[in-house]
């Protein structure tokens, strides 16, 4: 489906904004504050953001490179991303986080103790739960993003 976006209005505004003010809202809210406030590496939050977006197959969370004290992962990332089993680009909190993303939104039942016990070797209690709120805006936002069509119908700044 795609929604009429009125001429001249964002797509993104106008749907998260206009159309559903008070949910759309809360949801920019929580989805700025996952990038605004994050204490994860940019690696391994790239890594998750990106798999997540790559599952979702959203066009512009695909194009998007979140970037950090004018820093940003560099291009062949998003490949390692997709290989992220077998790439050598990865450490191994990058590699969990990419592995988690990918259960995440594919197999959250299949999450078992020898995964959480390889994570919680890596990553502490707070960085988990962090990790899975960031993940949960990524798959709900970008999924919505590309289902309703809003994905392709939005340009990153510069293109």
């Amino acid at each position: 489906m795609n929604v009429d976006i009125p001429e001249g209005k964002h797509p993104i505004e106008y749907v998260w904004g206009d159309m559903v003010p008070e949910i759309g809202q809360a949801a920019a809210n929580f989805s700025l504050a996952v990038y605004a406030h994050t204490t994860l590496g940019l690696r391994e939050f790239e890594a998750a953001r990106l798999r997540i977006a790559q599952i979702n197959g959203c066009l512009f969370c695909l194009d998007w490179r979140t970037e950090r004290d004018g820093r940003k992962v560099e291009k062949e990332f998003t490949d390692a991303v997709a290989e992220w089993r077998t790439t050598d680009a990865f450490d191994e909190r990058t590699r969990l986080a990419a592995e988690y993303a990918e259960r995440y939104a594919l197999d959250h039942h299949g999450l078992d103790e020898e995964f959480w016990d390889r994570m919680t070797a890596h990553y502490s209690q707070a960085e988990v739960v962090e990790l899975t709120m960031s993940l949960g805006s990524w798959l709900a936002f970008g999924r919505l993003n590309r289902v309703l069509g809003l994905d392709a119908m939005c340009v990153l700044p510069g293109h």
